[in-house]
């Protein structure tokens, strides 16, 4: 399942660096992950980049975006060509 930011976003703009897939950017007023990008890091870490950065633990799992571990790795492939 794709991550989400919650509310309580301090927008430091951390986990925008780690995102593997650039599904995060600068929203309205908080940060925001692009669930169609989102692979949880998937294919290239062990877990989620932008929740281990994360100095207020605001990324969270987004019920309404779940994916299981075949279909986050099938979307790796799809945005990167591997």
């Amino acid at each position: 399942m794709a991550l989400k930011i919650i509310d309580d976003c301090i927008c430091c703009g951390l986990c925008v660096e780690q995102c593997p897939n650039d599904a995060i950017s600068e929203g309205d007023p908080i940060y925001v992950i692009d669930p169609a990008r989102c692979t949880e890091c998937v294919g290239f870490f062990s877990e989620p980049q932008c929740v281990k950065v994360c100095p207020v633990d605001v990324i969270v799992q987004d019920p309404e975006h779940v994916e299981t571990q075949e279909e986050l790795l099938e979307k790796k492939k799809r945005l990167h060509g591997e």
